[in-house]
């Protein structure tokens, strides 16, 4: 194997400077109307046709790896086209009906594409030979695969193509026909696309064999061409191209020469994380999920086309669900695999043509089929391989030249890191390392039986054929005659020649094909496994449109509404293996689902993820370091300088960045450290039901967890003789432990061994479920199990119940009764079983990779960690929500014990200590509970037989004791034996023989002697083992100390005999109390009691609040808010307490006057609030300043401050772009600007404006967020116009108004806002002047958030909004002063006393967002100010709330019980912050204008009143609907 002269990136400056030179020499080797149309379609040939068209014009196996994008497939083709043309023309434009040329592919789909492209080129060179006057050239093209109709397959018998497309399955059947071995042996090359996507599996290992088989047939080597993505090692992609020639049977033969042409695969990229709103949780919620379908549609309106990928079919039709809901059925499209070839294709099409402005697919879509020009590419979680993902985002860019184009959504905090480390992975050019499979013997017996049914052959040099295919280079003879006997002898012995598919001449060692052979290998060829779908029928025509998962069908009833290819249908009947539908339309379906399909990650991927650990625990390490030694880890802090590391380090956003530090800065101070793969971790924690659950922190990924996972489930078992269930993840492996397990924690690194680790793994692979579903995977690749019967497919379950008949023939152990079975299960030497046990140890898991990690272990290579903890580490909670696919045994989900662990958080660095950090006074009081409470004298007895024995120094401690201790011994019923000079033990008659037994030689006080059936003989061991099981049943932890002391033993003695009870299952070791954990020694204790504590630990934590209904939540608001009959204030005080709580609030000046403080304060006049304002105590203002000409200033909205306060909400926002303004609007803020705060009329001499002028010029500046004036009058004075403010002259005037109470003379002075510095990061304490103002002062670093392409492709009301939404984001400023978010976090919480984030989406745009705020919501929480849990039900994400107001909202939920219904009824205006309806509450938003309200009936949502038309939100009588209007019409 050879390479040439390393080539440059297509992109490189280097490679741009010679394209001219190197144009000419290569394409003057082409025919010139060959490169007549090259020249006329594209600039320059790429890098990678510069490379190969020479190698492939001198007939050498070429291997191009190359980035999507890089002309690959026309580097292939426009060779081959040139020597037809060349052919043709020799032979006067006539070319033989004979295949010359075959084009392999993986997908159907990119089959039919490869054709449609190849009519380009044959179209341009058929123009070009007639411009020069030749003849033309009939170069045919045919598509073969699956899909193919019969008229065209019997065209293609009568007439062969020159060029045939087809895919390794439609090729081995061509092999295999007569009519197709005519066509085939005429073949001079064949070129193999996207062979990377074939390499590492089965499908690749056919294609080998196949190609071989094709080489024999033509009777000489062809020219074999290879296309893929750049692969690590890209020399194995190449040797598995050519195979080994001669050289594996012939040690001094050298295997084919093949030349690689590698142009790199880094090429420029915009790749970026899209972080949701709020912080990433282990599982996202669905009201999180809507917000990530928000941002989603928001990039397809900014873009002209967008492909947006997803792992599993069942999420491709959800994504796609919520993209029409927002962007219309037409614009969104979804492709899978479980859709009929027809839709796919027309959604490909579609979205080619520009028709269709997104389209959600899985991997179906990931190899290089033709859609068109992609702007952007979106990847809905970790696709869990760095070449998966560049191949999906190279999806877009595809054009030579261009940029790819990917956002990934992160679904959860383990995902953000993978998908964190996988964008690391990308920039440092690492890839995937390829491996292919070994041999495998099911697909050699299906290739066997092809071939020799076709003709007879003789056993070497069948045996010489197959080893020159790569995979089976290795291939042991003795292997081959295994499988060479399986077919001729039968797949078991029971049915013999009946069950064989080859005549086997053992004189002549040759093999001819049975009857019936052929026909079965053609019919159940390939290696792809069937699945147990249902077709899906659309009647009345009777259309295929799909497959969905056969549980799925089973479980669906006649008149269910489910979704398919993105559109809805309803179920006729259910049929044997159909389902009958009809449209549905357009009805609220249900999300059908598929099992088994979830991509394991790959092992670059894990490394990468643990390299990104390690960075962090260093970047905290340094951090804190930097911050002093008394700094902790989790300080915001050190967060602070470790996200500022990693922000840096990883080239990612500043947000994602951030929630990865604190995730795993809160695991890491759960766990110590940061497990990795040089450091693993070992967790134990209870769960509800009193078992524990063990988590194995192993980031190598889901096939060695699972090897490991699967032997220490076997392992366990026999030690504990119970199932455990078992699941293991990418990052962890879960054991879910019973009462009877105790162990010493760091003992289970040692339970296996590498030696005899494989053995036990291959015992427990024979109880998984995995190696009956391989098994059944490869019988029928084998051909054992025929995929047709009687010409039609094989029903599902049919092929099940033939599949276990096989196994029990050929592997009696297997589905024996487990009662007969003696010992561990004989494994039979078959081929099937051996490469059903191959593929489990090696495809499904990683064996070698455990083996060898167990080696490590076992050398101490490794840091290993062991944490008993009360609750489950952060980086737990993923495999506690694991999916089915996880588990590593067939419990059902709602049966797993993981459901029984309550997790807590871990916001507090204090709360992350062992078991010490259970509640001490939960402790304290099951110590109590324990011990004895003793009333009288049979109780004393009682409490002797429970506590085995009682130290007299402890009955010394209780009054009485003594006594009754005394009245036993009188009776006969219990004695005293001295053990030391100053102790003594109380015994019961029915324990005597035990003590005595540990002490033989202490004296009976009096002596007693036990009856006879309490009389048994005692070993000293087995009798100490059972008094301090005894004993421990009435304390919580002791110490070996505690525990030997008052039995008179050696501290050894005791330690003995408990880990004997360690080893039972009775006790658990570790520290517990607050003083083991401050150094003290190690404790033990009785594991029911230890659950008790935890128990009560939990309870306590629930008791602190029992979250309450949403209905409850707003009767509490109601009242904390002094909206609620009763609650309502009066006066100037209660206004400026009003006003203090809603603080930042922007609302209209009319719904401030008229409807938000009349709703709190009884007797509310406009006169309190300008008197309130003249005072100097407060101030209004428009926030953020945004200048905007034709801004009204009736409905600008208004925030009323303190003026204390004002500097604070103005460093928010930045300084505003006065360029926008008018002329008369500049010159009135350039005359306050010169002369300061000025009155209404001095300000208009100066300004030489009429008094109407200098209305609307300060109306404008008003609204554009500039002035203010010292009264709230002066923006009532803009807000109404002058007609309308002496309206009442000679009647009454309303209350509250004065004389001059709505003019402009009452509004004082006007000025502009200013700016003052309150600390570092801020904004600036001058006043910036109207000529400094420009360009950079108002958007400092934006990205324009409507391209070009998204402007012309929305329509103008969508580009508005996105305009409107970017000038929102443009003026939001981070604030980078942790005292500004806490005093933003302060006034929301006084605002609503229970905040989520949930609520922060009613407020100001240019607030903190919610994860800023988080993170000063924590250090409240740690501080002790806020409290932090789950207040409210219903709402996802952390909540936090105000001690009082957790007073409060028991109070309301108490009272709201006792009263019941009452139908209490509240108004608010739909500007008020009480309006939580779309938001907090279920239901359609109101929108937030004066005049709009929400009438509540007992905390829920009742009737609307909306641009004065009445709605009702519920069924009413009349009665209640009058009263509902009449509140609506009257609220206040």
């Amino acid at each position: 194997m050879t390479t040439p002269s390393p080539v440059s990136d297509p992109h490189a400056p280097a490679a741009a400077a010679s394209q001219d030179g190197e144009q000419s020499d290569v394409l003057a080797r082409f025919h010139p109307a060959v490169a007549g149309w090259f020249r006329r379609s594209f600039d320059a040939p790429t890098a990678a046709q510069r490379a190969a068209w020479p190698l492939i014009a001198s007939r050498r196996a070429t291997l191009v790896a190359a980035p999507t994008g890089s002309g690959k497939t026309l580097t292939a083709f426009l060779a081959a086209l040139d020597e037809l043309v060349r052919d043709g023309l020799a032979n006067g434009g006539a070319l033989p009906d004979t295949t010359l040329v075959v084009y392999v592919s993986p997908l159907k789909a990119l089959s039919n594409d490869i054709r449609l492209n190849l009519e380009r080129p044959l179209e341009g060179i058929g123009e070009e030979l007639a411009r020069l006057g030749l003849p033309p050239v009939d170069i045919r093209t045919a598509v073969r695969t699956g899909d193919t109709p019969q008229p065209e397959r019997a065209a293609l018998r009568k007439r062969a193509p020159h060029i045939l497309v087809t895919t390794p399955e439609s090729l081995y059947v061509l092999l295999g026909s007569e009519s197709g071995r005519r066509m085939l042996a005429s073949t001079r090359s064949v070129i193999v696309d996207e062979i990377h996507a074939l390499a590492g599996n089965k499908r690749g290992c056919h294609l080998a064999l196949s190609l071989e088989r094709l080489d024999a047939l033509c009777g000489a080597r062809l020219l074999r061409i290879g296309l893929s993505a750049t692969q690590k090692p890209i020399e194995t992609v190449a040797r598995f191209l050519v195979g080994m020639g001669d050289a594996a049977q012939d040690p001094n033969a050298n295997p084919p020469a093949c030349e690689i042409v590698d142009v790199g695969h880094t090429r420029k990229r915009d790749l970026a994380i899209e972080m949701p709103p709020v912080p990433l949780e282990a599982v996202m919620a669905n009201d999180v999920w809507e917000r990530v379908y928000d941002r989603m549609a928001e990039l397809v309106a900014m873009h002209r086309t967008t492909l947006v990928f997803v792992n599993t079919r069942r999420m491709a039709e959800r994504v796609a669900r919520h993209l029409t809901d927002r962007l219309g059925a037409e614009a969104v499209a979804a492709h899978h695999g479980s859709l009929a070839r027809e839709h796919r294709f027309l959604a490909e099409q579609r979205l080619k043509s520009g028709d269709l402005r997104v389209l959600v697919a899985t991997a179906s879509l990931e190899l290089g089929i033709d859609i068109g020009d992609v702007d952007l590419v979106c990847q809905i979680g970790s696709p869990r391989s760095i070449a998966g993902f560049l191949q999906r985002v190279g999806r877009s860019g595809h054009q030579v030249g261009g940029v790819p184009k990917g956002r990934i959504f992160p679904t959860s905090r383990d995902d953000l890191i993978e998908c964190a480390a996988l964008l690391d992975s990308v920039r440092r050019g690492e890839l995937d390392r390829l491996a292919l499979p070994q041999a495998p013997l099911d697909v050699l017996a299906q290739q066997i039986v092809a071939e020799v049914a076709c003709e007879a052959w003789e056993e070497d040099a069948l045996y010489a054929l197959v080893r020159r295919a790569t995979p089976w280079a290795a291939l042991e003879r003795a292997q081959f005659d295994a499988v060479l006997r399986m077919l001729a002898e039968g797949y078991t012995s029971r049915h013999g020649p009946r069950a064989a598919y080859l005549h086997r001449d053992v004189v002549s060692h040759t093999l001819r094909a049975r009857r019936g052979a052929r026909l079965v290998a053609l019919t159940s060829g390939g290696t792809i496994p069937d699945n147990a779908d249902y077709s899906v029928l659309l009647e009345p025509q009777g259309v295929q449109i799909g497959t969905v998962n056969e549980d799925f069908a089973v479980e669906s009833l006649a008149g269910d509404v489910f979704q398919l290819g993105n559109a809805s249908y309803r179920i006729l009947r259910i049929e044997a293996g159909r389902v009958r539908v009809e449209d549905a339309q357009g009805q609220p379906p249900s999300i059908p689902f598929w099992l088994g399909e979830a991509p394991g990650r790959s092992d670059e991927l894990s490394f990468a993820i643990s390299r990104l650990r390690k960075q962090v625990e260093v970047a905290l390490i340094d951090a804190s370091a930097s911050a002093g030694a008394t700094d902790d880890a989790a300080s915001p802090a050190v967060v602070d300088r470790a996200t500022a590391a990693l922000a840096t380090s990883l080239e990612i956003d500043d947000a994602a960045a951030r929630q990865i530090v604190e995730y795993l800065a809160r695991a890491r101070a759960a766990l110590t450290v940061l497990p990795t793969q040089d450091t693993l971790v070992m967790e134990r924690f209870f769960d509800e039901a009193g078992g524990t659950q063990l988590v194995i922190h192993t980031p190598f990924g889901s096939r060695l967890n699972r090897a490991w996972g699967l032997a220490l489930r076997k392992r366990f078992c026999r030690q504990f003789n119970f199932e455990l269930q078992a699941a293991a993840t990418e990052d962890a492996i879960i054991l879910s432990l019973t009462g009877a397990h105790s162990f010493a924690l760091d003992e289970v690194w040692r339970y296996l061994h590498s030696n005899s680790a494989e053995h036990l793994l291959v015992q427990a692979l024979l109880e998984a479920p995995l190696f009956g579903v391989r098994w059944r995977w490869n019988a029928t690749t084998s051909l054992a199990l025929p995929r047709q019967t009687s010409g039609r497919k094989t029903p599902p379950q049919i092929q099940r119940m033939r599949s276990e008949d096989l196994l029990a023939a050929v592997f009696p152990d297997q589905v024996a009764c487990v009662e007969n079975i003696a010992g561990e299960r004989e494994v039979p030497r078959h081929p099937l079983v051996d490469q059903t046990l191959d593929d489990c140890l090696h495809d499904a898991m990683d064996t070698e990779a455990w083996i060898a990690l167990l080696r490590r272990i076992e050398a101490g290579d490794l840091k290993l960690v062991v944490r008993e903890l009360p609750a489950p580490s952060p980086l737990a909670a993923e495999i506690l929500t694991a999916r089915p696919y996880a588990f590593l045994d067939d419990a059902p989900i709602e049966e797993r014990r993981t459901q029984a662990v309550l997790s807590r958080r871990w916001s507090d660095p204090e709360s992350t200590d062992d078991l010490g950090a259970l509640d001490p006074e939960a402790i304290a009081s099951v110590r109590e509970e324990a011990w004895p409470q003793v009333r009288d004298a049979d109780e004393m007895h009682d409490a002797l037989t429970s506590l085995g024995v009682l130290a007299e120094s402890e009955a010394q401690q209780a009054p009485q004791w003594l006594a009754w201790l005394a009245d036993l011994a009188a009776a006969g019923r219990a004695t005293r034996l001295p053990v030391s000079d100053h102790d003594a033990l109380w015994v019961g008659i029915e324990r005597l023989a035990c003590v005595q037994a540990i002490y033989p030689q202490a004296q009976c006080e009096p002596p007693l002697t036990p009856p006879p059936e309490y009389a048994d003989t005692w070993t000293e061991d087995a009798a100490l083992v059972e008094i301090v099981r005894a004993r421990l049943s009435g304390f919580g932890p002791l110490t070996i100390a505690q525990v030997a002391r008052p039995l008179a033993l050696e501290a050894s003695v005791a330690a003995l005999a408990l880990t004997r009870l360690e080893t039972e299952g009775t006790v658990m070791r570790g520290r517990f109390t607050p003083q083991a954990m401050g150094g003290g020694q190690e404790e033990w204790c009785e594991r029911h009691l230890l659950a008790r504590i935890h128990r009560y630990t939990v309870r306590k934590l629930r008791r602190e609040i029992e979250p309450v209904e949403r209905h409850d939540f707003m009767r509490f608001l109601f009242e904390w808010q002094r909206v609620a009959p009763g609650s309502r204030g009066s006066g100037r005080d209660a206004l400026a307490a009003v006003l203090d709580q809603l603080e930042g609030w922007e609302a209209s000046a009319l719904a401030w006057q008229d409807d938000i403080l009349p709703a709190r304060i009884d007797d509310y006049t406009p006169m309190l609030l300008d008197e309130l304002c003249r005072s100097g105590r407060l101030a209004w203002a428009r926030l953020p300043a945004r200048a905007a000409a034709a801004s009204t200033v009736r409905s600008t909205p208004v925030v009323l401050l303190t003026r204390r306060e004002l500097a604070r909400w103005m460093a928010l926002v930045e300084t505003t772009d006065t360029a926008g303004l008018s002329a008369r609007a500049q010159r009135v803020y350039e005359a306050l600007i010169r002369h300061g705060a000025m009155f209404f009329d001095e300000l208009a001499a100066d300004a030489h404006l009429l008094g109407v002028e200098l209305e609307n010029a300060l109306g404008e500046l008003v609204a554009a967020g500039l002035v203010n004036a010292d009264s709230f009058a002066g923006l009532r004075a803009l807000v109404k116009p002058a007609a309308q403010r002496s309206a009442h002259h000679g009647r009454r005037r309303p209350r509250g108004f004065g004389p001059l109470a709505g003019g402009m003379a009452d509004a004082g002075r006007w000025a502009t806002l200013r700016r003052v510095a309150l600390a570092k990061g801020l904004a600036d304490a001058s006043i910036t002047p109207l000529a400094e103002l420009n360009d950079e002062t108002a958007f400092v670093g934006t990205e324009p958030a409507v391209s070009n392409s998204g402007v012309a492709a929305a329509s103008r009301s969508e580009a508005l909004a996105r305009a409107r939404q970017t000038t929102a984001s443009a003026a939001r400023r981070p604030p980078a002063d942790p005292d500004l978010l806490e005093h933003v976090a302060n006034v929301l919480l006084r605002r609503y006393g229970v905040v989520s984030w949930h609520l922060l989406g009613r407020e100001a745009a240019w607030l903190p967002p919610w994860r800023d705020l988080l993170r000063v919501l924590h250090r409240l929480e740690a501080r002790g100010e806020v409290r932090g849990g789950r207040f409210v039900t219903g709402i996802s994400g952390e909540q936090f709330a105000l001690p009082e107001a957790v007073a409060l909202l028991r109070d309301v939920r108490r009272r709201a019980a006792a009263q019941g219904g009452g139908g209490a009824l509240v108004c608010v205006s739909a500007a008020d912050p009480l309006n939580l309806l779309g938001t907090l509450l279920p239901g359609e938003k109101v929108p937030a204008l004066a005049g709009n309200r929400i009438v509540f009936r007992d905390g829920v949502p009742a009737a609307t009143l909306i641009a004065g038309r009445f709605g009702f939100l519920g069924e009413f009588d009349e009665s209640t609907r009058a009263e509902l209007r009449a509140r609506l019409a009257k609220p206040w």
